[in-house]
């Protein structure tokens, strides 16, 4: 029961992190319909520029702030410069940041190399804390990551939910030409909220690179993972992304613990078993 108890929290902390890196990619693809194959290459962009801060500052917020910072104003130059002008061709879309990513992916390659990194942490969530009914030590950081996670998606939530930003964000991805003809600006309203998700995939980079490690092909594992988390939760819906990053964070960590062979299989079951029985994620809002 220890064992299966422990595997439990780890499922929490890889679903805290799945969530975490899937919230700029929830808000981009769910909410704008802006298919960004270029989501992973962002994370990853900022987990190297946070890595770089850190090791220059000591600091680590400023190391994820800086990662946040440098995705967002990339983010919002590949939608102002180049998606913005093929808003609704998703086929399109997805041609030109998979070019994106790829050479993002390259120059990146060029400037850090091949080796992997491991973002510094600060003293306090060094170590780790006993855990009261199980009697074992876990790691502060991995404690202090499922915080993260669930102080993240509430303030997302909030702004999507709550703020006058929110609604004109909803309004504009349900009716376009009626937010344009009541004076709206779509463009500059669809860059910053690009902005906001490069932010949000920026900063979801250096607490990937402080909590696991970080090196070309990140990108890619947490591309598929967000794919995977937006599907099953439901497009555009936070709370339908909190679910599917459960789920499948769970999945893979009990799979690895009970059926390690067999473990990668659970992940597509759940997918194609939501997919069948509610195409739209569990939490998704079916399209009329």
């Amino acid at each position: 029961m220890k064992f299966f108890f422990i595997v439990f929290f780890n499922g929490l902390t890889l679903a805290a992190l799945y969530f975490i890196a899937a919230c700029g990619f929830t808000l981009i693809f769910g909410l704008m319909r802006t298919v960004n194959m270029a989501h992973g290459a962002l994370l990853l962009l900022g987990a190297y520029v946070g890595y770089e801060v850190v090791e220059i500052t000591g600091l680590w917020t400023v190391g994820i702030i800086a990662g946040g910072l440098t995705s967002a104003i990339v983010g919002a130059a590949i939608q102002a410069y180049i998606l913005g002008r093929y808003q609704g061709d998703e086929l399109r879309q997805t041609l030109i940041t998979i070019a994106i990513s790829i050479i993002m992916a390259d120059l990146m390659l060029w400037a850090w190399g091949g080796l992997t990194y491991q973002i510094s942490l600060p003293e306090m969530l060094l170590g780790g804390v006993r855990l009261p009914i199980l009697n074992v030590g876990y790691s502060s950081v991995r404690l202090t990551l499922m915080a993260m996670a669930a102080v993240t998606g509430i303030l997302l939530w909030l702004l999507i939910a709550k703020t006058k930003l929110g609604i004109i964000i909803r309004a504009g991805v349900d009716d376009r030409e009626m937010l344009q003809a009541l004076g709206f600006e779509t463009k500059k309203i669809f860059v910053i909220v690009f902005a906001i998700g490069g932010m949000l995939t920026g900063m979801a980079g250096v607490i990937t690179g402080s909590a696991l490690s970080i090196a070309p092909g990140t990108d890619m594992q947490f591309l598929l993972s967000s794919l995977v988390v937006v599907i099953v939760g439901g497009m555009g819906s936070i709370g339908g992304a909190a679910l599917g990053a459960l789920l499948i964070g769970m999945a893979e960590q009990y799979g690895l613990a009970y059926a390690p062979t067999y473990g990668v299989v659970f992940t597509f079951v759940i997918m194609i078993a939501v997919l069948a029985i509610r195409p739209q994620g569990l939490l998704g809002r079916s399209e009329k």
